[in-house]
């Protein structure tokens, strides 16, 4: 296969992507048209009540975005021009039959469409359970039955994540999950029980005519003790471990790819380096830290930090469709770093620390952060009894504080109480990262680049190599820097 042909094997193409407003399908869609304007047509799926909102979206939050100077430049007075002829937005929903469309959109998208690509997510750890469920398990569902229905159909390409293997320890393989399949060996996943159950819940919770935000937490809660039920540490993961089933039961003969990335982060190169959007986990560290609000660090110093750039991981997904289209099988690519080139949280520790003692953050009112290196805590009981032992305190406290009578120390202990709770919570969500000792093979992913370098890839244009990040390079000269500008 010459996959120096990659924009040529793109040229007149039909592709249609959802999530289209999501931090990886800009980049993609980005880069595609950048790389290849001959493409035919991108449609866009856009959670929307109607077309005009659709539109109104993707020029806001999506081609209004700073991604898009390059190719602003490179067209000039003919951007706008370009894009009408190119990306047409369609008001959808992943979670509904039919994607939410029409049968004059459906049967107009059947007979256009080559390549279908999955993005849509959602990635909150703690989503409410119908929501995760609709989005992350019944969106690709929905999007494989209408892959099947493309009468032009050469490939699917599903985007999940590395991290759908829960608390596993050691070398964590590109293996499929069978439907059912558990991570703790308690039988009986039903995933029709699961839409059922939330449906009953949902129910239940309306007839006690109970506030919209009660609602929300019971439906959170049910999430995450679903997920926890089955061995997966929440409802994020879990759902799109059982996204990742229906798609290997459904396809029939569809050709399929699942790419599972790690954490992605700020682009390494394209369309420039440090483009970043949203507040990922290892950014919510970066911008609390720099901005002196964080001074105890939970994490083991050896825990392997899997991060792999945005524009990288774009460019496995392209490589793999070319690879991939028309062929039959279902092939899982783990794209990260902890295999070939691992980063420890001792290490990132240590770039965040030297890059904000040079350039310290100033807030708005006009004050120069000073942060110190921080405290490593790497035994979670340790901390587990602290915040135990606190919330005990301020118990006893309260107590007193009401047989006094004193109001006033009653109301910020009470404050204070609420965010001990918060971090308790928020421990018990990220706990499962911060001391993850997994490492995720990448051995299909390595043999795509094997493959592709032997037979003309330009890695100028579509380098997926992790080996090639330079980690204090990148921290301290690109990733970091883009945080603070695009973040803070």
């Amino acid at each position: 296969m010459d996959f120096g042909s990659i924009n040529k094997f793109l040229e007149n193409k039909t592709i249609f992507v959802t999530g289209a407003t999501g931090f990886i399908a800009k980049i993609l869609i980005e880069k595609i048209l950048r790389t290849q304007p001959n493409v035919k047509k991108l449609y866009l799926l856009v959670r929307a009540k109607d077309a005009t909102t659709a539109n109104t979206r993707l020029r806001e939050e999506v081609l209004g975005k700073e991604l898009f100077k390059v190719l602003r430049e490179k067209l000039g007075a003919s951007f706008e021009g370009f894009m009408l002829e190119k990306l047409s937005a369609v008001a959808g929903d992943t979670s509904y039959d039919n994607l939410g469309l029409t049968h004059h959109q459906l049967n107009q998208m059947y007979e256009d469409i080559d390549i279908v690509i999955n993005v849509a997510a959602t990635t909150k750890f703690w989503e409410r359970y119908d929501v995760a469920l609709g989005v992350n398990t019944l969106g690709p569902k929905h999007v494989v039955n209408f892959a099947n229905n493309c009468s032009k159909i050469q490939l699917l390409i599903h985007v999940s994540t590395a991290y759908v293997c829960g608390e596993k320890k050691g070398l964590i393989s590109e293996k499929p999950y069978e439907m059912g399949e558990t991570l703790n060996g308690v039988s009986g996943l039903d995933i029709d029980f699961e839409k059922k159950l939330i449906d009953h819940t949902l129910k239940n919770l309306k007839a006690q005519q109970l506030q919209e935000k009660d609602i929300r937490q019971r439906m959170k809660d049910l999430g995450s003790q679903r997920a926890k039920y089955y061995g997966w540490p929440n409802t994020y993961v879990f759902t799109k471990a059982m996204g990742e089933m229906l798609i290997g039961k459904l396809r029939g003969n569809l050709p399929v790819v699942i790419l599972r990335p790690t954490i992605v982060c700020s682009t390494f190169k394209e369309p420039f380096p440090g483009w970043v959007e949203g507040c990922r986990t290892i950014d919510s560290v970066t911008t609390t830290y720099g901005k002196g609000r964080l001074t105890l660090f939970l994490a083991d110093n050896s825990t392997v930090l899997d991060l792999i750039p945005a524009d990288m991981f774009v460019n496995s997904m392209i490589v793999a469709i070319k690879a991939h289209v028309n062929n039959s099988d279902l092939t899982i690519y783990q794209v990260g770093s902890s295999y070939r080139n691992p980063l420890t949280f001792k290490e990132t520790h240590e770039f965040h620390y030297h890059y904000f003692a040079r350039n310290p953050w100033t807030s708005d009112e006009g004050k120069s952060i000073k942060l110190g290196k921080g405290v490593v805590l790497n035994n979670i009981l340790t901390f587990q009894i602290i915040l135990f032992v606190w919330q005990f305190l301020v118990q006893m406290i309260l107590i007193f504080t009401t047989r006094m009578g004193c109001s006033n120390m009653q109301h910020r202990l009470y404050k204070f109480d609420k965010k001990l709770k918060i971090v308790t919570k928020l421990v018990d969500l990220y706990k499962p990262y911060l001391f993850f000792k997994g490492i995720f093979e990448d051995t299909n992913t390595k043999k795509l680049l094997i493959n592709a370098r032997e037979n003309g890839l330009d890695e100028d244009m579509f380098n997926f190599d992790c080996e090639c990040i330079n980690w204090e390079d990148y921290f301290m000269n690109v990733h970091l820097p883009s945080v603070v500008k695009y973040l803070f």
